[in-house]
């Protein structure tokens, strides 16, 4: 699930540069912003049918391209591990990010969605070599995110000592990031360490006091530490902020199992 909201965010995010990226009029145009609409609100399917008409109306587009690959990275996060489609669909994801790099070999913003589709694939060093290319790359414009994802990439492998070591330098790169925090939380948990963990969330929230990621996180770790005041004082404000979000949604039902 963490793969498919990271293709919702990069959609997003290629919609917001929307007007100064869109090279083609027309047909291609529409079909492109009809896709990114589908696909930010979850429609994966529609989104997918037409990225592939406004590819097929302008191939050397490399936006188009990316959206592209974003739908197919998305309709292979919702494939169930066991299906041969959803290889073939992280194989078409990988081929449109390459072809979108190939038009534009600066769209740096396209390796980190290479690298993630890599990794889905279950090629994880070829990933984790793109993820550092993008971090290393001069242009890239948020190498915060590329060392968060290289964090979550050793995250997962549960190399603690390397995940920590790149989500403290995400964080160093940008200190308004609530996805640095939250792996770094992860990966000192992992590592043996709740307070310190309880610690970064505690900054993390007191940096950017509006996140409701991290309100979250910050309840559910003092919720597990048996501090149980303050997790239902966190957890309160969160519903109170997100009431019909995700973040409240998970605050309501952790509210549930606290002491009466």
């Amino acid at each position: 699930m963490k793969t498919l909201k990271a293709v919702l965010l990069a959609a997003a995010l290629l919609a917001s540069a929307r007007p100064a990226l869109a090279q083609s009029g027309g047909a291609g145009e529409m079909s492109f912003s009809t896709g990114l609409m589908h696909l930010r609100e979850g429609r994966v399917d529609m989104a997918l049918e037409e990225f592939k008409k406004a590819v097929k109306e302008d191939g050397k587009n490399p936006y188009f391209q990316k959206g592209l690959g974003l739908a197919y990275s998305a309709k292979a996060s919702q494939t169930p591990v066991a299906s041969r489609d959803r290889d073939g669909y992280w194989k078409s994801a990988i081929t449109a990010f390459r072809r979108a790099l190939e038009l534009n070999p600066y769209y740096v913003d396209v390796r980190n969605d290479l690298a993630a589709a890599l990794i889905g694939s279950g090629d994880r060093e070829a990933g984790k070599k793109e993820f550092l290319t993008a971090f290393s790359d001069p242009t890239n414009p948020t190498p915060e995110v590329s060392a968060r994802n290289l964090g979550q990439a050793y995250l997962v492998e549960k190399n603690y000592s390397d995940a920590l070591t790149w989500f403290r330098t995400s964080l160093s790169r940008n200190k308004d990031y609530p996805d640095a925090y939250l792996g770094l939380a992860d990966a000192l948990a992992g590592a043996g360490q709740p307070q310190e963990a309880l610690a970064q969330l505690d900054a993390g929230v007191k940096q950017i006091p509006d996140d409701p990621s991290l309100q979250l996180a910050l309840g559910q770790a003092l919720f597990r530490a048996g501090r149980f005041g303050e997790a239902r004082a966190r957890l309160e404000e969160v519903v109170r902020k997100d009431p019909s979000g995700p973040y409240g949604r998970g605050a309501a039902e952790q509210l549930k199992s606290l002491p009466k």
